[in-house]
């Protein structure tokens, strides 16, 4: 597996990580033996970084990849997050139940219990989960910053902001990653948070890189879910922009079958091909799908395929919103 850097830090990791969201909440049934088989083969296959927060689970991810961890965690890249309040008393798997705190104290104290978690004294990169809109974004990077100088943690990270943002945290300290969400059907980041990545240096982390499971193809109805499933909230799982993307991931199917690959290896190929400082991080809870995702490393993709995948699937081409309006984590309504 090759390695990059992250931005102006000294982490450097796998080109392609693991999103472990799925493994304590969200998509269905939790099986925390099967999610540590996973994590134990990814590692295997050269894969080193692994993507968590404090919320997935409520703490419970976290401590899963701290049992992952044991006896290896120098060799291993762990992302984690703060930012994202959530009622302790809410139902598992709920997308409602959150506020926005980026305070430097509350960050402070997430820092704290996640190194708990984790059980670790560092934390290789940190981020603002979602940025609260009430509170400039110079003064929680500035007390990030702080944590860094103390060695708690090495990169600093944002999630889901928009370009403006990005541009005054980092002209308050070094910024190293940012993470959103990119994938053949959400490419909007294409318009100015690429570009201002570009200038200033900064990685992008690409979450959710098959479409939330829907590019792999394996999603044929909305029964393939679980009835407690997140993504069933989403307008792009619902009603007619089920079947409309569903048309979509039919073509880039074909493609793949052109290939002898997967519609899932092509979507991540797709992403690899868009730049050297974009670091991929699907996730999966079965040994079989990881095994999948990380071969579409070695997938090659044409400059007429990639025209070709243009075409089926070109900006904003995909049916519906990413996210219910109502749900407070909605980057669009968090975002500074």
């Amino acid at each position: 597996m090759r390695t990059m850097k992250i931005g102006g830090s000294d982490v450097e990791c796998s080109v392609l990580g693991l999103g472990c969201m799925g493994m304590s909440e969200f998509y269905g049934e939790v099986d925390d033996e099967a999610s540590f088989e996973v994590l134990e083969r990814a590692f295997e296959l050269g894969v080193n970084h692994y993507d968590t927060s404090n919320v997935y689970g409520r703490g419970a991810n976290e401590q899963l990849i701290s049992r992952f961890a044991a006896g290896k965690r120098d060799r291993l890249v762990l992302a984690t997050k703060f930012g994202v309040v959530r009622d302790p008393d809410g139902p598992a798997g709920s997308t409602y139940d959150r506020d926005i705190d980026n305070s430097p104290n509350y960050m402070r104290q997430c820092c704290e219990q996640s190194l708990e978690r984790l059980g670790t004294d560092v934390i290789d990169l940190y981020y603002v989960h979602r940025a609260d809109p009430s509170l400039p974004i110079e003064e929680t990077v500035g007390a990030m910053a702080r944590l860094r100088e103390e060695g708690k943690i090495r990169g600093i990270g944002l999630s889901e902001v928009d370009a403006e943002t990005l541009r005054r945290a980092s002209s308050e300290t070094r910024i190293d990653a940012l993470q959103s969400e990119y994938s053949l059907w959400t490419r909007d980041v294409e318009d100015e948070i690429l570009p201002t990545c570009r200038e200033l240096g900064v990685t992008f982390i690409a979450y959710s890189p098959l479409g939330r499971g829907f590019l792999t193809g394996q999603i044929t109805r909305k029964e393939d879910l679980a009835e407690d499933d997140f993504r069933l909230t989403s307008p792009r799982f619902q009603g007619a922009n089920f079947d409309r993307n569903l048309q979509l991931v039919d073509h880039v199917r074909t493609l793949a079958e052109s290939k002898a690959c997967t519609a899932g290896q092509i979507a991540i190929a797709w992403l690899l091909h868009q730049g050297d400082d974009i670091l991929p991080i699907p996730g999966t809870k079965r040994v079989h799908y990881l095994e999948e995702n990380v071969g579409a490393a070695n997938v090659i993709l044409s400059q007429e395929e990639m025209d070709r995948i243009n075409e089926i699937l070109p900006p904003r081409g995909a049916a519906g919103d990413r996210y219910d309006k109502k749900f407070k984590g909605n980057p669009e309504a968090t975002s500074q």
